[in-house]
């Protein structure tokens, strides 16, 4: 037994297929045109933003927790160059298979400064 519904839904189906409608051109940039201004309707408004090239610097970075967040690891980085750990150097012994020591403070050099003193 079939229902009445479907059978009718089915002919209201066979109908919209048969019809070949297509919108005219004066609906579809009736629509175009409000839907332009929908979307300038929703569109925010842009503030200026105050302060020069530093400003949109950190914003473009992510603003002050991501600024700190790299200058905590510049810092690091800049101490474990500085002051590395033994660990460091057992490890680049390995790897590279030659240890490498750069003394930057050596006072093994003597500055002349009794023409100085005489003076």
């Amino acid at each position: 037994m079939t229902n009445p519904n479907e059978d009718m839904l089915d002919d209201l189906f066979a109908q919209a297929r048969s019809i070949d409608a297509k919108p005219s051109h004066a609906f579809l940039a009736r629509v175009l045109a409000d839907a332009d201004g929908v979307q300038a309707a929703m569109r925010p408004k842009q503030a200026a933003v105050p302060g020069g090239l530093w400003t949109r610097m950190l914003d473009a970075l992510g603003g002050w927790p991501a600024v700190s967040g790299l200058a905590a690891a510049t810092i690091a980085g800049v101490w474990i160059g500085v002051a590395p750990p033994s660990s460091m150097q057992d490890l680049t012994a390995s790897l590279i298979g030659d240890e490498v020591s750069v003394d930057f403070f050596a006072t093994d050099f003597a500055f002349d400064t009794g023409a100085l003193a005489d003076g």
